[in-house]
Order: structure tokens, then sequence, then C-alpha cells
């Protein structure tokens, strides 16, 4: 098993996609990238810890390989919107991939720059690559919140969507 993690808005919405894949086994909300040692929500949402919200995926890369994962990480958000994603704003929402080695590194720039030189977007990409540091889970009630709490406005105006979207998508790429 291996691990990725990226920020890419929301840690709710980003669960509820990447935990459909097959071959994820685990998918944890949490924060990485700042200062603070064991931030709470409400730091991370000062935009004063550094900290974005970010999920750490556990997967199988005889199943899913972490390219893979990067294609679906840059197909389900914006990544030109700098420390934003939709109504979400803030440092906490930067696009960025945390990689966990070289290969990572190497991997997801060139995915970058090869999704900046296809002129997919008119605005540059924003999205930061940097080495991963300390993972502090979120607090228990952000873990599976769209499956625990789907019928709420959020989940059913914003996230419903993304993930309606993404399995049409990825349908090839999802648990049975």
């Amino acid at each position: 098993m291996e691990i990725a993690t990226f920020g890419n808005g929301c840690f709710w919405c980003t669960e509820a996609i990447f935990q459909e894949l097959n071959g994820v086994s685990k998918a944890i909300s949490g924060y990485m990238g700042g200062q603070t040692k064991d931030p709470t929500y409400k730091e991370v949402c000062s935009g004063n810890t550094g900290h974005a919200e970010v999920l750490q995926i556990t997967y199988d890369p005889s199943v899913i390989t972490f390219d893979e994962l990067l294609e679906v990480f840059w197909k389900t958000h914006d990544p030109t919107t700098l420390n934003r994603q939709g109504n979400d704003v803030g440092t906490q929402y930067r696009s960025v991939v945390f990689y966990h080695n070289e290969e990572q590194n190497k991997l997801a720039t060139a995915y970058k720059a090869k999704l900046d030189a296809s002129g997919a977007w008119t605005d540059p990409i924003v999205t930061e690559i940097t080495a991963a540091s300390t993972f502090y889970p979120a607090e228990d009630y952000h873990q599976e919140y769209f499956n625990l709490n789907g019928e709420q406005p959020y989940c059913n105006y914003v996230i419903r969507p993304k993930v309606e979207k993404f399995k049409k998508v990825f349908e090839d790429k999802l648990k049975k």
C-alpha cells in the first residue's frame, strides 16, 4: 500500500470522490502544510495556521496508480484559482499535491507541465507541488462526512453534483 495526499478544496468533497475509487482502501480528511501543531478545524479555517484541508489516501498501486489518482485530482477541481474552490475561500482551500517520495514529485510535476502546455485552462495552473509534512487527521465529525450527512443542504447542493459528475467520468475506476 502507498500514500497520496491532495488538497483540492473542501475535504468533504474530496473524500466523497476518492473513497469511491477501486484500489483506495482509506481516505482520511485532515490538515497538512502548516506550522501549528495539532491544529483544529476552527484554527485551520482562520487561515492563520498555514494548513490546507487535505485528503490522505491509502491505495494499492497494483490496482490504481499514482498517475490515475493525479488524473482524478486534476479533473475534479479548478487548479487555476488561487486559494479558492467555488465558494470556499482561503489558503486552507489551496490546490496542492503533497508528494511522499521523489517519484510522486516527478509524476505530479510532469502532469502539471503537460496540462499547462495543453491549454486545457485559459488561466495558469497555480497548484503547489511540495514535500509532504506532518499529517493531522481532522476531527471525527469530518470523517465520512458525505456518507453520514448526505441529506444536509451543503451535501445535496455542492457535494452530490460533484460526485455524480465524477462517477460518470470515472465509471471504469469505481469500486464495484
